[in-house]
């Protein structure tokens, strides 16, 4: 679907993220909003994402534009429609029902790729079937090896393309939100919590519509009996364990397909996973939800595009909310780019209309920068940088 056709999907009452962030606002649980928009500690890092981002700029071109401009790409030998995808995101039927649904049906509609999460609410076998096998997966490594094995067996049964493994959680973040709300590990419902989804009845009427949110990938291996204390028990013993280059190995050996690990951020790390043969990296930070302290996502991005590009693909995500900003990261050198947040604000505001408007609006943003800068295509976006975020 071209930039054009998509403008059908477009809400022209929501053109912009923050009209959407804030509709979302309104119709959310504040437990599920704020598990939804908040980082870590005091959020520093959340916001350095952004912000870094838009202090990149691009020169126009204004005497010789192109006759056409194209913003499809090729990606792992798949072509898209746009340099974006959704991004695995966890718990995603808790912020809104059917959410990861809905957002795979768009992203198959949109010909983009839709990653599920291991620890989202659908399984590998419902997004398989809704994204017609053009889905990728990522892993948080089990520490059972009967598990891993199983998953990627199911991931490769369904025809997943792309096997992703989280490299950026070692351990869960301390954000002061979710504490508050109840939803740390163990996870549990408070009598405000209850009290806020009767107080958004679309939400509430949505949630008995689908059913409670569950790990649906993981249920099989959970006993049916579990409480929710008794399930965040299990899912915080299962994957607490840091990703190492062992753990690495594995995988590569046993997947044949492409392999890919997100949250690298460092030369370090990328020069290991380029001698274990990975096919690409996600430049990440977990959406600033991991580590207040660190960088954002667009400054090590620039670094290791300049010495590893021509080793392995190079994605990004995290910080990520407009078509301009697609651009900036194209033209610091990403590959491919991946967005959380802004396709669940679209779900939050807009039901199950909220995927394709996002994507709809992406595309059209995007398009518009191209053809403001005289700029025939993604492979030419590098040429029109004149800053970078570590100027």
């Amino acid at each position: 679907m071209n930039p054009q056709d998509a403008l059908q999907d477009l809400d022209t009452r929501y053109p912009a993220m923050a009209d959407l962030r804030n509709r979302a606002y309104k119709r959310m649980p504040k437990f599920a909003f704020e598990y939804l928009d908040g980082g870590c500690n005091e959020d520093v890092n959340l916001d350095k994402n952004t912000s870094d981002i838009q202090q990149v700029e691009l020169e126009p071109r204004y005497l010789t534009p192109p006759p056409a401009y194209d913003i499809s790409t090729t990606l792992f030998g798949e072509t898209y429609s746009a340099p974006f995808g959704v991004a695995p995101v966890g718990l995603q039927g808790l912020m809104w029902p059917n959410s990861p649904i809905i957002l795979a049906k768009a992203a198959r509609r949109h010909n983009v790729p839709f990653c599920l999460s291991t620890v989202t609410t659908a399984s590998i076998e419902q997004i398989a079937e809704v994204t017609e096998g053009k889905a990728w997966f990522q892993l948080y490594y089990p520490a059972e090896n009967e598990i891993l094995f199983d998953i990627m067996d199911r991931a490769r049964s369904n025809e997943y393309k792309v096997f992703v493994a989280l490299a950026d959680v070692p351990t869960f973040g301390y954000r002061p939100r979710d504490i508050r709300n109840g939803l740390a590990m163990p996870p549990k419902m408070t009598l405000a919590n209850i009290l806020q989804m009767f107080m958004h009845p679309t939400w509430a009427c949505n949630s008995l519509r689908y059913g409670k949110p569950n790990f649906n990938t993981m249920k099989k291996y959970m006993d049916r009996k579990m409480n929710l204390k008794e399930i965040g028990k299990f899912m915080n013993a299962t994957f607490n364990g840091r990703l190492n280059l062992e753990k690495l190995k594995v995988l590569r050996d046993r997947w044949d397909g492409k392999l890919v690990v997100k949250g690298i951020v460092n030369e370090s790390d990328c020069e290991e996973v380029i001698k274990l043969g990975i096919d690409g990296i996600i430049v990440s930070n977990h959406g600033g939800r991991q580590l207040d302290a660190g960088q954002s996502t667009i400054v090590p991005l620039a670094k290791l595009v300049e010495k590893y590009k021509d080793k392995l693909t190079i994605m990004m995500d995290s910080g990520i909310r407009s078509g301009p900003d697609i651009a900036r990261t194209i033209a610091t050198g990403a590959d491919f780019t991946f967005m959380g947040r802004s396709f669940m604000y679209g779900v939050g505001a807009l039901g199950s209309r909220g995927g394709n408007h996002v994507m709809a609006m992406m595309k059209r943003q995007l398009q518009q920068v191209l053809e403001q800068l005289g700029c025939p295509n993604l492979e030419e976006l590098p040429s029109y940088l004149i800053k970078e975020s570590t100027d």
